[in-house]
Protein backbone atom coordinates (compact mmCIF):
# COMPACT_ATOMS: atom_id res chain seq x y z
CA UNK A 1 0.00 0.00 0.00
CA UNK A 2 1.19 3.88 -0.88
CA UNK A 3 2.40 5.91 1.92
CA UNK A 4 -0.23 7.90 2.74
CA UNK A 5 1.14 11.93 2.27
CA UNK A 6 1.11 14.21 5.06
CA UNK A 7 2.37 18.02 4.83
CA UNK A 8 5.05 19.53 6.57
CA UNK A 9 3.50 22.09 9.53
CA UNK A 10 6.40 24.49 7.57
CA UNK A 11 4.00 23.51 4.13
CA UNK A 12 0.67 24.45 5.83
CA UNK A 13 -1.41 26.72 3.81
CA UNK A 14 -4.43 28.69 4.96
CA UNK A 15 -6.77 28.64 1.73
CA UNK A 16 -6.18 25.10 1.81
CA UNK A 17 -6.65 24.29 5.31
CA UNK A 18 -10.29 26.86 4.57
CA UNK A 19 -11.02 25.05 1.47
CA UNK A 20 -11.38 21.79 3.54
CA UNK A 21 -13.31 23.25 6.10
CA UNK A 22 -15.67 24.96 3.87
CA UNK A 23 -17.47 21.56 2.92
CA UNK A 24 -20.26 20.58 5.73
CA UNK A 25 -19.24 17.05 5.30
CA UNK A 26 -15.80 17.45 6.28
CA UNK A 27 -16.45 19.66 8.96
CA UNK A 28 -18.42 17.35 10.53
CA UNK A 29 -15.84 14.56 10.11
CA UNK A 30 -12.99 17.08 11.38
CA UNK A 31 -15.20 17.82 14.48
CA UNK A 32 -15.89 14.14 15.19
CA UNK A 33 -12.41 13.55 14.81
CA UNK A 34 -11.53 16.23 17.45
CA UNK A 35 -13.88 14.59 19.74
CA UNK A 36 -12.63 11.08 19.45
CA UNK A 37 -8.96 11.05 18.68
CA UNK A 38 -7.93 8.08 17.08
CA UNK A 39 -11.08 6.92 15.73
CA UNK A 40 -11.28 5.13 12.63
CA UNK A 41 -12.53 6.00 9.34
CA UNK A 42 -15.05 3.46 8.91
CA UNK A 43 -17.07 4.01 12.12
CA UNK A 44 -18.12 7.49 10.86
CA UNK A 45 -21.91 8.33 10.86
CA UNK A 46 -22.49 9.73 7.60
CA UNK A 47 -24.81 9.27 4.09
CA UNK A 48 -21.99 9.82 1.90
CA UNK A 49 -20.88 6.73 0.03
CA UNK A 50 -17.60 5.16 1.13
CA UNK A 51 -15.35 6.41 -1.90
CA UNK A 52 -16.85 10.09 -1.12
CA UNK A 53 -16.18 9.67 2.66
CA UNK A 54 -12.36 8.39 1.07
CA UNK A 55 -11.92 11.77 -0.47
CA UNK A 56 -13.32 13.99 2.12
CA UNK A 57 -10.43 12.31 4.24
CA UNK A 58 -7.74 12.95 1.31
CA UNK A 59 -8.84 16.76 1.39
CA UNK A 60 -8.60 16.90 5.85
CA UNK A 61 -4.90 15.29 5.04
CA UNK A 62 -3.37 17.09 2.38
CA UNK A 63 -4.39 20.51 3.69
CA UNK A 64 -2.86 19.32 6.99
CA UNK A 65 -5.95 19.04 9.53
CA UNK A 66 -5.50 15.46 10.29
CA UNK A 67 -2.75 12.73 10.08
CA UNK A 68 -4.04 9.43 8.94
CA UNK A 69 -2.51 6.07 10.27
CA UNK A 70 -2.97 2.41 9.02
CA UNK A 71 -5.23 0.76 11.12
CA UNK A 72 -6.57 -3.23 11.01
CA UNK A 73 -6.84 -3.90 7.27
CA UNK A 74 -8.05 -1.23 5.22
CA UNK A 75 -9.44 1.09 7.57
CA UNK A 76 -7.35 4.64 8.96
CA UNK A 77 -7.20 6.15 12.54
CA UNK A 78 -7.46 9.64 12.44
CA UNK A 79 -6.37 12.57 14.34
CA UNK A 80 -6.32 15.92 14.25
CA UNK A 81 -3.05 17.68 14.07
CA UNK A 82 -3.83 19.69 16.70
CA UNK A 83 -0.02 20.62 18.06
CA UNK A 84 0.88 21.78 14.18
CA UNK A 85 -1.83 23.65 13.64
CA UNK A 86 -1.98 25.72 16.90
CA UNK A 87 2.26 26.71 16.03
CA UNK A 88 1.32 27.76 12.74
CA UNK A 89 -2.19 29.22 12.68
CA UNK A 90 -2.85 29.90 16.36
CA UNK A 91 -6.72 29.43 17.20
CA UNK A 92 -7.67 28.61 13.81
CA UNK A 93 -9.35 25.40 13.77
CA UNK A 94 -11.46 25.73 17.69
CA UNK A 95 -12.47 28.98 16.05
CA UNK A 96 -13.71 27.70 12.72
CA UNK A 97 -15.64 24.93 15.05
CA UNK A 98 -16.74 27.36 17.34
CA UNK A 99 -18.37 29.25 13.80
CA UNK A 100 -20.17 26.28 12.43
CA UNK A 101 -23.26 25.89 12.22
CA UNK A 102 -25.03 23.28 14.56
CA UNK A 103 -25.09 19.67 12.93
CA UNK A 104 -22.39 20.15 10.40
Amino acid sequence: MTALFHPNVEDFDLFRILHACANPTRLQLLADIRAEPGKTSGSFRTESAKSTLSAHFKVLRESGLIRQELGKGTSRRNWLRDDELQSRFPDLVPSILKSAPAGG
